[in-house]
């Protein structure tokens, strides 16, 4: 029988990745930190919008301090500075043959195996389109690569058995023996919907500026750059390619990629990057130095310098801390003058 699974963090990806397995019959209960929204899921129940697969599940739902029991399978599905609070708080409900998988962007594997051990900790990267848009309703806005990895590498009963419920979400869902590449992948194309978030433009849009392919190039290379000397080769997906933005990649080839970027995202009903939302919408601080300022310090491990990282980190906080306005222009002002 397969595994009753825990969703930590029923907003934006937990809530559309719990409720098709909800609706599949699987047993699901979500966690989440948002009264309003538990009541909701728990009640009329949890709507999933958009073009994409709308549809409402109800399932079991709880405020972290009201959970009672233990899982074997539990989704972190939380921003990546809540990553270490939810990982603490998880740890009691998680049995010891059991694992927790992240559900989330940035490197948040080595926080998850810091609080609960390396053995219980499995890698997944996700590109999905999804909003948090109220209590008891998130936008399900495109599909997109979901991905799937133990932290070792090695292709476990347990992987096919997570693979099997990514697949119940996402049929083209993929295990790999390098989840490391994914994720680092996923940070390079993170560091461009980074730099959407300062303006108003989305996501398609603003890639599109022609003027702004320097600071694409800056961007992700720089990421690609500490990623090698970390010793990972990142991946591609859905129009991003790794290799149009490396240490001697030509202006051609990484127009080509920004082009497929902006083909894919272009007919997706989710517009803006959820960094975008955080700011403009939500008013709350971003993920940004969980995400992307480590990269500058892991790159200053290998004597790297970051300027374009450093310059959209600076951005991001003084639009955080109130003192720089949402604008397009501020796109202009991650490279150094």
């Amino acid at each position: 029988m397969p595994e009753p699974i825990l969703i930590w963090g029923a907003g934006a990806i937990g809530g559309t990745f719990g409720a098709a397995l909800a609706r599949a019959g699987r047993d699901v209960t979500f966690v989440d930190v948002v009264p309003e929204h538990v009541e909701a899921i728990r009640g009329p129940g949890l709507r999933i919008t958009g073009p994409v697969d709308a549809h409402t599940v109800q399932a079991p739902a709880f405020l972290p301090a009201d959970l009672q029991g233990t899982w074997k399978r539990v989704f972190l599905a939380v921003k990546a500075h809540h990553t270490e609070e939810a990982a603490r708080a998880l740890a009691p409900h998680l049995a010891p043959d059991g694992h927790v998988v992240s559900l989330q962007n940035g490197l948040c594997e080595g926080i998850i195996a810091g609080v609960v051990g390396r053995e219980r900790t499995v890698g997944a990267f996700i590109n999905f389109g999804a909003d948090w848009i109220a209590p008891g309703e998130i936008l399900y806005g495109n599909r997109a690569a979901f991905v799937v990895g133990e932290l070792d590498g090695r292709i476990t009963d347990r992987l096919r058995s997570i693979h099997a419920d990514a697949q119940v979400f996402e049929p083209d869902a993929i295990m790999t023996e390098d989840i490391n590449a994914y994720l680092w992948g996923k940070l390079a194309y993170g560091s461009l919907l980074f730099a959407q978030a300062v303006g108003d433009l989305g996501i398609a849009d603003c890639l599109a500026r022609p003027e702004l392919l320097p600071t694409w190039r800056a961007l992700a290379g720089e990421v690609l750059q500490v990623a090698q000397a970390e010793g990972v080769t990142p991946l591609g997906f859905n129009g991003f390619d790794p290799a149009a933005f490396r240490p001697g990649a030509t202006e051609d080839q990484a127009r080509a990629s920004v082009d497929a970027m902006v083909a894919f995202n272009r007919p997706n009903a989710k517009t803006h990057s959820g960094v975008w939302r955080d700011l403009a919408v939500r008013k709350r601080r971003t993920e940004v130095d969980v995400q992307i300022a480590p990269i500058a310090q892991l790159g200053a491990k290998h004597g790297i310098v970051t300027p374009a990282v450093d310059g959209l980190v600076r951005v991001i906080h003084e639009i955080e801390n109130g003192t720089r306005p949402m604008a397009d222009a501020n796109l202009l002002d991650i490279l150094p003058r």
